[in-house]
């Protein structure tokens, strides 16, 4: 059964939204009729969301549950060998129909009244159907056809499950472009995943802060004292952005010299000249933890890639891993992480994995501050709502730059969240 008849949109509130990139009103993260259109707009609308691996469906039976926005989603590989998704709610009486969030499964039947589905989402049983000894029962009428779950569109790109609730949404490779999509196969193209570990993490903030975060390069080696530290990540190595044509998407990448990194350390004083802390009394005890390989053969040491409107694929060294923004109120955003390793992988390049996997997640020596920050955001701004962010740094373009110091890959957000809220536009 198919009823994607288009977005499920809900009004948006009586808002104008500056003409200017460079300003973000604060109210955007405050405001629960704001919250229910997204969820309308963005998530249920032409917009494709990251539902799970597709090595998490390795092999027939085997299912995840998962959520676009705050909708249950389910995804099953089916006897034919194809992937299918549908809402994981009950057509008689919207319970859910799993309760695990991974497994192997025939079929599943609600426990609340024993309605039976397939693996492609047919309703299929209906306890008691014909009623007892003549009683009761379903109508005569009655078809089980035109009672079942929504059924998502799906679309796999290198091993990632892209589910939408629009029928309107275009093709992946087309939604994304030819530099994101490249970018993806450059992480993960001709290798197969293999799930090392999984996170969850609660957030303090409202789902578009973290986004920011994700999308914000500027910040990285400001914030993340673990990376200037250890000679990670600073603006002043080889890199970029790449931002989408029409904003919503982004790449931002760092290289590094794998001879020269020691020296770096010592001689870069764009840090320190400008008094932000660049460097700390701290040190690791395994200093092995940081000893890595080349990824892809390349010398990018960081890529994080995120697709509009809440994915994220990272690689931090050798840490790749999913990560999936899901907003579950206001000022509350589930964040879902999944480690990656790859089938090709020798036992040495696993346990690097393995150990770089402390870098990031919720007490990640350099993804920590990311959990907080949001909510020193949140905070900050609750008597602020007609106030506005500032976001000038690079200028007041959302296109792609040689230079991670700006702000264009947010701006790039905003570009395309105004866009799909359908906000009226005026000069602040």
């Amino acid at each position: 059964m198919d009823r994607l008849d288009g977005p499920s949109a809900e009004p948006v509130a009586d808002r104008i939204w500056p003409t200017s990139l460079t300003q973000v009103p604060y109210w955007a993260f405050q405001d629960e009729e704001i919250l229910r259109a997204e969820l309308g707009r963005l998530f249920h609308g032409p917009y494709w969301s990251y539902l799970c691996l597709e090595a998490e469906l390795a092999e027939p039976g085997d299912f995840c549950a998962t959520f676009i926005g705050e909708q249950p989603v389910l995804v099953t590989r089916d006897t034919d060998g194809q992937i299918y998704a549908f809402e994981n709610r009950c057509a008689h009486r919207g319970a859910l129909i799993a309760m695990a969030e991974h497994g192997n499964a025939k079929d599943f039947t609600c426990v609340y009244h024993a309605w039976t589905y397939n693996l492609q989402g047919d309703l299929t049983a209906v306890a008691f159907e014909d009623g007892i000894g003549g009683a009761g029962g379903m109508p005569a009428g009655f078809c089980r056809e035109r009672h079942g779950p929504r059924k998502l569109r799906i679309a796999v790109l290198n091993g990632l499950v892209f589910g939408s609730l629009s029928n309107e949404v275009p093709p992946l490779e087309e939604y994304l472009g030819e530099e994101i999509v490249d970018r993806i196969d450059r992480l993960l193209g001709g290798r197969t995943p293999v799930v090392l570990g999984r996170f969850t993490q609660e957030l303090p903030n409202n789902w578009k802060l973290y986004v920011e975060n994700v999308k914000d390069s500027y910040h990285a080696s400001i914030l993340h004292l673990f990376f200037t530290t250890f000679g990670i990540n600073k603006l002043s190595q080889r890199g970029g952005i790449i931002v989408s044509e029409d904003g919503a998407h982004h790449v931002s990448y760092s290289a590094i010299d794998r001879s020269a990194a020691t020296s770096v350390e010592v001689t870069d004083s764009d840090y320190r000249d400008q008094n932000i802390r660049s460097d700390s009394e701290y040190r690791l005890r395994d200093p092995s933890m940081l000893d890595g390989f080349s990824e892809v053969g390349d010398d990018t040491t960081l890529q994080i890639l995120s697709v509009f409107p809440g994915f994220v694929l990272q690689q931090i060294q050798n840490s790749v891993a999913v990560r999936q923004i899901l907003p579950v109120g206001v000022d509350r955003t589930r964040l879902n992480w999944t480690y990656l390793g790859f089938t090709d992988d020798t036992e040495e390049q696993r346990l690097v994995r393995l150990k770089q996997s402390n870098l990031v997640g919720p007490a990640g020596y350099v993804s920590m501050e990311d959990g907080c920050i949001g909510g020193f955001v949140q905070r900050g701004i609750a008597g602020a709502g007609d106030e506005f962010a500032t976001l000038q740094m690079g200028g007041s373009e959302a296109v792609s730059s040689s230079s991670r110091v700006t702000e264009a890959s947010v701006r790039g957000f905003w570009k395309a969240y105004r866009t799909g809220m359908g906000f009226t536009l005026e000069d602040a």
